[in-house]
């Protein structure tokens, strides 16, 4: 391997099992585009994190997550990890071969082989941010440190989370979500929140209830749902959208506006922007987390920005 090539890490599994059959079809295509390319696949959970810590360690240029959100997800961690240890050089590619593409929606990019091809080979780039969160962990409560690239969300998500791994396997992205949140309607109560948030006026301290709470640098989560199109992944700061507390059958009804962003205009929806938040429950039952796709814990959670801490390559 050499660290002038671009490295990609492969997810294979994911797009329900068939990212690496579709990778291996692909490679040529790649490599006529970009030249040599030095690959590598992921064997278990968070794999993908220790390889793209250390190609920045190596001084690796480019890494390319190869895979849907959740493995971008964990190279972005291990990017992230690097550049805590003084690593900043190595930017971040995009070739989406997942169920979900929720975060690279946010940038326009088409789902095909050669938009995200393009992207790599034009070499425009866009300093991003990423969010930074510490949380307890969801069973034992000790303290889980870990960043995000796109949406972490409170409530509701992280039961989505539990559902959906087991649901979309067999059906695919966008009906295994929608199984999996109308199972967690039925179940999800509103939770009662405690939430203190800054920006530029000074800290607010406040209590909510809510059903979802949404802390946005990306646009779209869920598969598809455009919860957030104010958000810019750019301009340091969150977008932070409480789905509020309506009653199931209110909730459903309007659950779709969610899919056109069309949610914001309810009344029981509110946005606000932040800097860093933290976001406690006064319920004595868990409220999980919900970290890019990710189940990755419980409140309380504290979250920060991490202003354009990575450079991704994007289309033109």
């Amino acid at each position: 391997m050499s660290a002038t090539r671009p490295l990609l890490i492969v997810n294979p599994k994911a797009g329900t099992g068939r990212a690496g059959e579709s990778f291996a079809l692909a490679r040529r295509v790649i490599e006529a585009e970009l030249g040599e390319v030095d690959v590598v696949y992921t064997e278990r959970p968070k794999h993908a994190t220790e390889l793209a810590q250390q190609a920045a360690r190596e001084r690796r240029r480019t890494v390319v997550a190869v895979g849907g959100d959740g493995s971008i997800h964990e190279v972005v961690s291990g990017l992230m990890q690097a550049r805590a240890e003084g690593h900043t050089e190595t930017r971040l590619g995009l070739l989406g071969l997942g169920t979900g593409g929720d975060f690279r929606k946010s940038f326009g990019f088409e789902h095909k082989l050669s938009a995200y091809v393009a992207a790599l080979a034009d070499g425009q780039t866009k300093r991003i941010d990423v969010g930074k969160f510490s949380c307890a962990h969801a069973d034992d409560g000790a303290r889980v440190e870990g960043y995000f690239a796109n949406i972490l969300s409170i409530g509701m998500g992280g039961l989505v989370d539990r559902y959906v791994h087991s649901t979309s396997r067999w059906l695919g992205g966008s009906a295994g979500y929608f199984i999996a949140s109308a199972r967690s309607l039925l179940e999800y109560t509103p939770a009662r929140l405690e939430l203190r948030y800054e920006l530029d006026e000074g800290e607010v301290r406040e209590q909510v209830k809510s059903r979802m709470l949404a802390v946005c640098n990306g646009q779209y989560f869920g598969s598809g749902m455009h919860v957030a199109p104010m958000a810019d992944t750019g301009d340091g700061v969150f977008e932070v959208v409480d789905l509020g507390a309506a009653s199931r059958l209110r909730f459903a009804m309007s659950s779709s506006a969610i899919y056109t962003a069309k949610h914001l205009s309810s009344p029981d929806v509110r946005h606000f922007r932040c800097r860093r938040i933290r976001v406690e429950t006064l319920e004595s039952a868990p409220t999980y987390l919900d970290v890019d796709g990710e189940a990755l814990g419980r409140l309380p959670v504290d979250i920060e920005i991490v202003p354009g801490a990575l450079e991704l390559f994007v289309p033109r």
